[in-house]
């Protein structure tokens, strides 16, 4: 598509593309097709999000992705650990390390989230037009964040039991080790669910604003 396409015209194009066929979507834009752009909407917002969250403090130090100590209860185990968590100095030095270790664990679900992205179906493509600010994100997240949460398992099982955490080793080992699976899988739900809210915010940010961007098939596609 060249960028000499004019504002009323890509409206236009996005509202025709919104109600035709679905063999219909299928004809190419130029050289790419309404799937290669959603594709790359993901893929960009993907990108963005992991630097942020792979930087220093990058889940602790943003409110939409922190990452909290769990609230285990239940169990003498679990007793013992509401009580610490619940001390304000404690919960905050728990908090600092499991963001750090958030931090390590990105990394590993970044190639899982990108692998995704290059598997979308066409009709997903066009369900992507239809949606929301965050619509593509909805979809990857239904896609993936099963794989997401299993890759990061155990990275943060093996974080709970480093010495990071000693302080939690007593309450914890006081069930026999049970809530350190409890935990781990907390943990690794909280990390999951706050990547996919970190590329949902860079997906609304680049719908809101695709021409700062640069990119001509989003300018076209997302106007």
């Amino acid at each position: 598509m060249e960028q000499s396409f004019g504002l009323s015209d890509r409206r236009s194009l996005i509202a025709t593309l919104a109600l035709l066929p679905l063999a219909a979507c299928a004809t190419p834009m130029g050289r790419y097709t309404v799937e290669d752009a959603v594709r790359r909407l993901l893929e960009l917002s993907s990108q963005r999000a992991f630097a942020r969250l792979t930087e220093p403090g990058g889940f602790y130090d943003d409110q939409l992705t922190r990452i909290v100590p769990p609230d285990l209860g239940g169990g003498k185990g679990g007793a013992v650990l509401g009580a610490l968590l619940r001390t304000n100095a404690v919960r905050d030095r728990v908090a600092m390390g499991l963001n750090d270790v958030a931090v390590d664990l990105a990394d590993n679900a970044a190639p899982i989230v990108m692998d995704a992205v290059h598997r979308m179906t066409l009709a997903d493509a066009v369900s992507v037009l239809r949606g929301g600010p965050t619509a593509a994100t909805d979809l990857l997240a239904r896609e993936a964040r099963g794989s997401v949460v299993e890759a990061l398992l155990p990275g943060a099982s093996r974080a709970l039991h480093s010495d990071m955490f000693e302080m939690l080793s007593v309450a914890l080992s006081a069930a026999g080790g049970k809530d350190y699976a409890a935990m781990a899988n907390n943990v690794s739900g909280q990390i999951g669910d706050a990547i996919f809210r970190a590329i949902g915010r860079e997906e609304a940010e680049i719908r809101r604003d695709p021409r700062a961007t640069g990119d001509p098939i989003l300018m076209t596609l997302l106007r």
